[in-house]
């Protein structure tokens, strides 16, 4: 497809200086656009953490079972909501600015962990409280959908041309650093609380820390400034974006995105939060030391993100998500057959940690690498409404499709499943241009 047929210049323009940011007003934005991300990733895994103490509070009848598939059930319903969120946010956030789209991120997500910590009980208010959860976890689920996009795009834009990549990985270091903070909080807890205390109301405080921090961050982010992109292009009076405008004169980058995301997301799931339910279920471990595993291999990625942002800066951004999905493509089946062989914890670690420094070079530039593909008027837009439909399909069903392989007796499908996924997710990136030479981002 040419640069007539999508409407975009896809020669390499010369940059444009914006005078005044200074490497501190650079750093500043670099972190109020992350630190939300943290809060975001930690209230969306706060749930699922402490679902187990929850669950019996707003669904009181059916055995245990029966209690978490229902708690899963509203976890899923906010997975569906990210993509509604991703769509409504990304064409506030190119119509209002960056800034405002991720000041409301924040601020939903703080209201639906304020809600969750609040709302009484089935014994106290009846069919109400897991009513009242669904819509707490909806509003999470638009929230997190919305932050993707806006943040990606934000960091992106503040980023300077020379160190693009690294400063935007930092937009993934958040992302895990709230994985490990959910993990941290309910591991402290268990360890200073007792059970039963726990099980009654202590499971309401990693909601309660959630609401706080968002608080936080929503006055860090109103302190920000917008960025020069979003700027240019409202002084420019450009078109407005829209979602038909999306489709038909961006299908390439938005069909990139797409494939791209649903490779990276499936293997994110895979090696992350499914895996240390792989490390019990299919490799024995007990509960305590596959969460130990994972914390640590999750410790490891967290510092890994910048390392190869660095790396995509002096490499080409294309050339790391190859290795990203060619890597894992090829290391899928046999490391993961390897693991559920495994009975030693450090073998395992390894071998986890493998998987995601290999994933590494997607994610460390995930969200630049997108946002560089599109002009500033429809940016917000293009990069997050093909990353959530993507994420929701792939990234979303990765954890229910391993449990499918694995009933149906057949684990190992699921490993090729993985494989054929990121196969295609490398095919699309052997034809990704070069975006460090050839970024749509024209502001440095």
């Amino acid at each position: 497809m040419t640069a007539t047929e999508t409407g975009v210049d896809t020669q390499a323009p010369k940059d444009i200086l914006t005078p005044g940011l200074t490497p501190l007003a650079r750093a500043k934005a670099i972190l109020g656009g992350s630190a939300g991300n943290l809060v975001e990733w930690y209230d969306w895994f706060a749930y699922s953490s402490f679902a187990l103490y929850f669950a019996p509070h707003f669904f009181p009848q059916g055995d245990p079972t029966v209690q978490l598939l229902q708690t899963a059930a509203i976890f899923a319903v906010g997975f569906l909501a990210r993509p509604v969120g991703a769509w409504l946010m990304g064409l506030y956030a190119d119509r209002a600015g960056r800034k405002t789209a991720l000041t409301l991120a924040v601020a939903m997500m703080c209201a639906g962990s304020l809600i969750i910590a609040l709302t009484p009980d089935y014994a106290a208010i009846g069919a109400a409280a897991p009513a009242i959860l669904l819509v707490a976890r909806i509003l999470q689920g638009l929230s997190v959908g919305g932050e993707y996009g806006a943040s990606a795009t934000y960091m992106s834009e503040m980023a300077s041309r020379q160190r693009r990549g690294f400063w935007s990985s930092f937009q993934y270091v958040t992302l895990i650093l709230g994985q490990l903070l959910a993990l941290g909080v309910l591991i402290l807890l268990q360890a200073v609380m007792d059970p039963a205390d726990l099980a009654a109301w202590g499971w309401r405080i990693p909601f309660f820390i959630g609401a706080a921090l968002a608080v936080v961050v929503f006055f860090i982010r109103r302190g920000l400034e917008e960025s020069a992109s979003f700027m240019a292009a409202q002084a420019e009076g450009g078109p407005r974006s829209t979602t038909m405008m999306l489709f038909l004169k961006f299908p390439r980058e938005s069909a990139i995105i797409f494939a791209l995301t649903a490779g990276g997301s499936l293997a994110f799931y895979a090696y992350t939060t499914y895996m240390q339910k792989f490390l019990v279920n299919t490799a024995g471990f007990a509960k305590e030391t596959a969460t130990a595993i994972t914390a640590a291999a999750l410790t490891i990625y967290m510092f890994a993100q910048p390392l190869f942002g660095w790396l995509s800066d002096h490499l080409g951004r294309h050339r790391t998500i190859a290795f990203a999905f060619g890597g894992g493509a090829l290391a899928t089946y046999p490391v993961m057959s390897a693991l559920a062989g495994t009975s030693d914890a450090f073998t395992a670690f390894v071998l986890m940690t493998l998987l995601m420094l290999i994933l590494s070079g997607y994610t460390s530039v995930s969200a630049v690498v997108k946002a560089e593909l599109f002009p500033a008027h429809v940016r917000a837009l293009g990069v997050a409404l093909p990353y959530a439909i993507a994420n929701a399909i792939f990234g979303g069903t990765s954890e229910y499709a391993a449990l499918w392989f694995k009933a149906e007796g057949i684990e190992s499908g699921y490993y090729i499943y993985v494989s054929a996924i990121m196969t295609v997710a490398f095919l699309v990136a052997l034809r990704l241009r070069n975006t460090n030479r050839e970024s749509l981002i024209r502001e440095d």
